[in-house]
């Protein structure tokens, strides 16, 4: 089957791009080696076979054409899904590349809970302490009231610091989740669509546009070349044509001579009678058209048959 060069470039391209894929997605996919190995050989088969059954079932019949597009459309099926997995796998490990740039924030001080349990505790003993009348020991008081309120001002310090850290932390972890997702399918997400919905309607069209690409370049790539149409002239259509006459050269002799009168008188009858029925006009060019001759063949011939009326 011819090939043409261009279209077959493309072609070799996207089918080689497409068996990668099928070999990433197979070895992605499988456990033991033999299972990587079995779903390599299927994703390269069924890679194939959707690039070029519609190339191969093209000079068939109808019904064998109509079993090569239903198998057609299941191997599309299962080459784009093949595809999909592959696109999402890259898509988990470029994210998680990315969410491992992104600086960790790591908390060194209590949390909020246990400053806050802390924290209760020196407001109720210093309430205390303020209830508590003065006697004779008005300085033991002062003292102890003094240092719950610096307590209690250590307190709320270290409360206000672990409130930043925490908002550091949802901060790295907004930005860690961010990183995981992909910038484009991420922005998919503002029109209520799930970020893995996302990834994966965009898989399944990057392998969509990938096959049908490749299947298109076969199919220009596979097309039978063009054979130039032949200008049938009524007479070898007419199906009560009679045989030619070949016409061997001969040395001094005189039946070439006389099979070529023969010939003559034969297409001179021809064209008589198309003459007469309307087919033709009694012209050199009409007669010459009709008999598919040369012009001073078709001149003899209209002599001849100007004869034959006189």
């Amino acid at each position: 089957m011819p090939m043409k060069t261009r279209p077959a470039l493309l072609a070799f391209a996207a089918t080689a791009t497409a068996v990668c894929l099928s070999i990433l997605a197979g070895w992605q996919r499988g456990g033991w080696m033999v299972e990587r190995a079995l779903w390599i050989a299927v994703g390269v088969v069924l890679v194939v076979a959707a690039h070029l059954l519609p190339a191969l079932c093209r000079p068939h019949g109808w019904r064998l054409r109509i079993v090569g597009a239903a198998l057609w459309l299941a191997c599309m099926a299962a080459t784009c899904y093949g595809h999909a997995v592959f696109f999402l796998m890259a898509q988990k490990h470029a994210g998680e590349l990315r969410a491992a740039a992104v600086p960790v924030v790591g908390t060194t001080g209590r949390d909020l809970t246990t400053i806050a349990a802390d924290r209760a505790g020196v407001v109720a003993r210093l309430a205390r302490v303020s209830e508590r009348r003065c006697s004779n020991q008005c300085a033991g008081i002062r003292i102890e009231r003094t240092g719950l309120a610096a307590r209690l001002d250590a307190l709320d310090v270290e409360m206000a610091e672990a409130k930043r850290a925490e908002s550091a932390s949802d901060r790295a972890d907004a930005a860690h989740d961010a990183a995981l997702a992909d910038p484009v399918t991420g922005a998919l997400t503002a029109f209520g669509l799930p970020a893995p919905r996302a990834d994966l309607i965009a898989g399944l069209a990057f392998a969509a546009v990938l096959e049908a690409v490749a299947c298109f370049a076969w199919l220009l790539a596979l097309a039978p070349a063009a054979v130039p149409e032949i200008a049938v002239t009524p007479a070898l259509q007419a199906s009560n044509a009679e045989p030619v006459t070949v016409v061997t050269t001969v040395s001094n002799g005189t039946a070439p001579v006389e099979s070529v009168a023969a010939g003559q008188l034969d297409d001179a009858a021809r064209v008589a009678t198309a003459i007469a029925t309307g087919e033709i006009r009694s012209t050199v060019a009409a007669i010459r058209k009709f008999l598919g001759c040369s012009q001073a063949t078709a001149q003899a011939v209209r002599k001849r048959v100007r004869q034959a009326d006189t």
